[in-house]
């Protein structure tokens, strides 16, 4: 592994890059890093061009760049965008988690899949996942990483349902998934959801409650039930931050709360920083790779 210093540029289509993110790639390893903000997709590749041909190609994979912002679909293209704009050997690695929620999504994920080994003895095959939130994020890359492992997927509109359909429609051309758009509208759709869900990623904006205490008695067939939200309200009635894994009260099903889920985010995050510092080779990660670690991570 070469000495060089190890850079990080991170680039933000918004007017700010997150603290958040900032202070885990220092922790992680990273000894220069710089914000770039109000970045389009078509000034991607001139930055990272910049930053590939102005080291020798032994210190690419001391080059970073993280690509941030609150968009899953334009982190996605400039994550894309980054890798076309390489020039073999001169290369970096790049990693997107817009708002930090490829690796929130990874981890909540990887969390509920611990819970149904071992308390139900099942993987992913035929589950049948309701996400509510669907049209954030979390909710959009954990409907995706859980379809790819087999489960039946719904995403639940609560207003309108055309763009939980665009949401199926980009998650099957971009990654062969079959999700269903579903309303969850009126109370009376909305029951029938949870009537019918196995597993249930409350994935709502926070301060947002989705799961009621009346919601839970007509959840029969629920097995597990993960929340992100940490803002009281909690997204899922009776559910505490740090529960993994425990029953719900008033409820048969098991709960994932959102410290336990934040646990696994932060080293997950932490964990891809790593990765890209450590790697002889330059890396580009998207929530799949998250999802692969956040499992190691969990077992």
């Amino acid at each position: 592994m070469s000495d060089a210093t190890p850079i990080l540029h991170m680039l933000s289509p918004q007017k700010h890059m997150s603290p958040f993110d900032v202070n885990m790639a220092a922790d992680a390893g990273y000894k220069v890093i710089v914000p770039y903000i109000n970045v389009t997709l078509e000034e991607v590749t001139p930055l990272v061009q910049d930053a590939i041909f102005s080291r020798p190609p032994d210190y690419g994979t001391r080059t970073g760049v993280f690509i941030g912002g609150k968009d899953a679909i334009l982190s996605l293209d400039m994550l894309e965008a980054a890798r076309k704009a390489q020039v073999p050997p001169f290369q970096l690695s790049v990693v997107a988690d817009p708002a930090g929620s490829f690796t929130t999504a990874a981890a909540m994920v990887a969390c509920v899949e611990r819970v149904l080994k071992n308390k139900f003895g099942r993987d992913w095959k035929g589950v049948k996942v309701a996400v509510f939130g669907a049209t954030g994020v979390v909710g959009f890359a954990s409907s995706i990483i859980a379809a790819l492992e087999g489960a039946n997927v719904q995403l639940v509109a609560h207003r309108g349902v055309d763009r939980v359909i665009k949401s199926a429609a980009v998650s099957k051309e971009r990654f062969g998934v079959d999700l269903e758009a579903v309303s969850g509208e009126t109370p009376e759709q909305k029951r029938e959801i949870i009537a019918n869900a196995e597993v249930i990623f409350a994935a709502a904006a926070a301060g947002v409650q989705v799961i009621s205490k009346e919601d839970k008695a007509i959840a029969k067939k629920l097995l597990v039930v993960a929340d992100v939200n940490a803002v009281p309200p909690a997204g899922v009635d009776g559910m505490e931050l740090f529960m993994d894994g425990a029953q719900l009260p008033d409820s048969e099903a098991l709960g994932v709360g959102p410290l336990a889920i934040g646990d696994i985010k932060y080293k997950t995050e932490s964990g891809l920083f790593k990765q890209m510092l450590e790697s002889k080779e330059a890396l580009t990660l998207d929530f799949r790779h998250a999802f692969a670690l956040a499992r190691q991570l969990v077992a």
